[in-house]
């Protein structure tokens, strides 16, 4: 198949990063090259198409909260969190919304094995889950059969964030991260594991 490329963008600002991926998404034709955004973001929160504001316990007043068009409900964005944008065309992959939930929960599962860390994906809430508290959040969407948005894996991150919200949408829903689980977890070892696993997974290498 054809070959993704992959970009590591460091900690980007998340409007001017949604934009990015709205203007490439708009942009591409059936010959653009598929795309795997690696970054993290400044301190954010944000709400799916279908976020309901009352999930927004009480935010901190120098954290944004920002409407985004993704699936989902709420979630936070902060350093120390792996974001990864999938910008991929689905048609030409031959895979569905749900094939690609799938491979990214997948993803992060094979990740945290290597880790020796047992974790699950659950059918009606997506993401990864490790003794029920939620270590990656999905949110994705599809427009002209390409996605975009994409996953979020804890990393290393200050968690006290994610107590003024309900996570995703659940009430009293725990969070966790690697760092819990791993001693001196290295953020750049980890991305660069995830993606390789995701490239394997897609089919790309």
């Amino acid at each position: 198949m054809d070959s993704i490329h992959c970009r590591h963008l460091g900690e980007a600002d998340y409007r001017e990063t949604w934009q990015r991926m709205q203007d490439f998404t708009d942009s591409r034709g059936p010959d653009t090259e598929d795309e795997l955004w690696f970054l993290q973001h400044p301190p954010v929160y944000t709400l799916g198409k279908n976020g309901r504001a009352e999930h927004v316990l009480g935010p901190a007043d120098d954290i944004p909260v920002i409407n985004s068009d993704r699936g989902g409900q709420v979630t936070y964005h902060g350093p120390g969190q792996i974001v990864v944008y999938t910008l991929l065309d689905l048609n030409r992959l031959k895979m569905g919304v749900r094939d690609l939930v799938t491979l990214i929960e997948q993803s992060v599962i094979e990740l945290l094995a290597g880790y020796g860390i047992d974790s699950c994906a659950r059918r009606d809430a997506p993401g990864v889950y490790v003794n029920d508290a939620k270590i990656a959040a999905l949110g994705l969407r599809v427009r002209k059969g390409c996605s975009f948005h994409g996953m979020a894996l804890n990393v290393d991150m200050d968690m006290t964030p994610f107590g003024r919200i309900n996570p995703c949408g659940y009430e009293g829903l725990e969070i966790t991260q690697l760092q819990d689980f791993v001693e001196d977890i290295q953020i750049a070892d980890v991305t660069d594991n995830l993606q390789q696993r995701l490239l394997h997974n897609i089919g790309a290498v």
